[in-house]
Formats: C-alpha cells, structure tokens, sequence
C-alpha cells in the first residue's frame, strides 16, 4: 500500500485535466491510476472499522464495502449507459480474482514456500457458492439466448429482477450461514492478522473521504472511455474485462500475494475466492436492481464471459478443495487469465 500511495498525486491532475479538457486517453489513465490507491484506503479503512467493531460486524462490513469500489464504477457506467463495459468489468472482476489473484498469490507463494497448505473445507463452502452463482447467472442467457439485447431489457425485465432478488437472498442467508456456522466466508475470522494503525475515527473519515473521491473519480473514468477506446483503437469489452478490474482490485490483490508469502493461504483465498463471491452475489445484481432508477439492464451475460466465469470457478474448485497447492498450479491460473487477455485484446 506504501508504494500505491505515490499515485495520489494523480487525483489533481485529474481533476484538472477535466476542467482543461485534455487528451481522452490521457484522462482514462489518470483515473485509473488514482482509483488504484484510493480503493487500497478504502479496503484499509473497512478493515479497520472491523477491527474495533468485532468480528461478526466487522464480518458484514468486509462482504458489504468490499467490493464498494466496483460497484461505484457500476454505478456511473450504468448510468451512462454503457452496460457491456458493467457487465465485462463484473465478469472482469471474477475472473481477475480468480485467475490471476489466486495464481500469482500460488506462484509467488509456492516459490518461496515450495507446498502451501490450507483449510479445505473452508475453501470447498465458498468454492460451492461460487458454482451456484456461475449456475444463477447462466440460467437466464440459456433462456434468452436467441433474443436480442433490446427484448431483453424490456420483455424480459421481471426475469432479471427476479433473478436478481434470488440471487442477493443467497447473499444475506450466506452471510448469516458464516456468522453463525463460523465459516470464514465473508471476513469474519481474520480481523486478528491486521495490524491496527489508525483509531476508530479516523477510520471513518478515510473510508467516506475515499469513498467521495473513488465516486467523481468513476465519473471522470466512465466518461473517457468510449472516446479513448476510439482514439486507441481497443474494444470496450478488453477494457472492461481487463483494465477496470485491474484498477478497482490492484490494492487488493497486493494484500493476497503478501499473505501467500507469509504462508497464510487461507487470507488469500478468503480475498480471492470471496472477492469474487460478492461480486457474483451481490454487486452484480445490485447492479441490476441499481438500473431500474434509469435505464433497465438484463442479467444476461455473453457466452464467452460466462465460459471464462464457468471455467475459471471449475478451476478453482480443484485446486481450493485439495486443501494444498504449489506454485506450477498459480502458473496454470495465470497462464488462462493471460490467453483470456490477449483474445479479448486482439478479437474484442
């Protein structure tokens, strides 16, 4: 977090050069740079509140606000209308925690520890949840894949809705399950290993300080990027699918590499797996139900993004339920987000 702190400087140059009007490309980036730290506060500032409010509030506060930094982005893209670049960032999010969080946390971890072990069967819950959220989100393109985006987002409008509302039920019923069952699903058994730096109140004015500036941060972000991807000829789905989660989790996943290397896998998937766990869960058909207050957007997503989503889950079901691993496992993981990349990249 101590090197990220370098990129604040870019706050005010953007917000300058959004008053100057400079270069579209040159706004995406600032943008992207300055959430980066930005939400690496925020996680802090959530991690600490947890810290003096216990750990079954502190639980809840982790599985609501983090993931707040996507949703945020959500948020203004939907509001702008760009709901390919919601949906890809979502699906984005998944497979970038997943994937490449989970892998470089294995690799760089299994190198310098040779076997890292872990709890199974707390991976082997959240991996099961995962699956029902990969199923959740499948059902309704299975049933709507021969109409077009426009039918859906009207004719088919209830069916998201009601998709969605089941989906976040599952969300809250599973909070309360891990609360009560002690399973460490949401946060709730970690709250030991933070070092605590800043007291309560001061936790409290980073988190909503943060939370404003990543807000007219997203704005700024979300409004540069159908004219950047103009300007530098690269599709809005490699920028949503690829750049925005990178941004919105850098900090994060900083924070889950370290804790491999400290030989605390179980920190590591709890931030991965259950990273993406929210977003599947929560963040994404809160995203819905959040559309409804302007133009309404389907729970469809494409194929290729629930192949991946598909994939990447079965994935870490193997590797999450055998309660050990080494790092040629986290080179698997990176090696697909990497092929992933590149034909997002090159097909769009």
């Amino acid at each position: 977090m101590k090197y990220l702190k370098v990129l604040l400087i870019c706050i005010p140059l953007s917000i300058a050069g959004h008053f100057m009007d400079w270069d579209a490309t040159v706004m995406f980036f600032l943008t992207c740079f300055s959430i980066v730290p930005l939400a690496g506060y925020l996680g802090n500032a959530t991690e600490e509140i947890a810290v003096y409010t216990g750990p079954k509030l502190g639980g809840f506060l982790n599985a609501t606000f983090g993931n707040a930094t996507e949703l945020i982005i959500s948020f203004f893209a939907i509001k702008a209308g760009l709901f390919d670049v919601v949906k890809a960032s979502l699906a984005g999010s998944v497979l970038g925690n997943i994937l490449l969080v989970l892998g470089c946390s294995i690799f760089l971890g299994g190198l310098k520890h040779k076997e890292l072990k872990y709890d199974s069967q707390l991976g082997s819950f959240t991996a099961t949840m995962l699956l029902f959220a990969v199923i959740g989100l499948s059902i309704p393109a299975v049933f709507t894949f021969h109409i077009s985006e426009n039918l859906i987002s009207s004719k088919y409008e209830s069916f998201s809705i009601i998709t969605s509302i089941i989906m976040l039920s599952i969300y809250v019923i599973g909070m309360i399950y891990s609360f009560k069952t002690q399973k460490d699903l949401y946060g709730v058994e970690h709250a030991e290993d933070i070092d605590s730096k800043w007291s309560f109140p001061v936790s409290v004015i980073i988190l909503a300080v943060a939370t404003v500036f990543i807000a007219i941060e997203s704005e700024l972000l979300v409004g540069n990027i159908e004219p950047m991807t103009k300007a530098a000829g690269i599709s809005e789905m490699f920028v949503g699918i690829i750049l925005i989660p990178i941004v919105g989790n850098a900090a994060e996943h900083s924070t889950a590499v370290i804790m491999a290397l400290k030989n605390k896998m179980d920190i590591s998937i709890e931030i991965a797996v259950g990273s993406s766990l929210q977003i599947a869960l929560f963040v994404i058909p809160m995203s819905v139900l959040i559309s409804l207050l302007y133009t309404p957007m389907s729970i469809v997503f494409k194929p290729v993004e629930l192949f991946l989503f598909g994939a990447s889950v079965l994935i870490a079901n193997q590797i999450v339920k055998s309660g050990k691993t080494n790092w040629m496992e986290g080179l698997k993981l990176m090696s697909v987000y990497l092929i992933a990349a590149v034909g997002f990249f090159i097909v769009g």
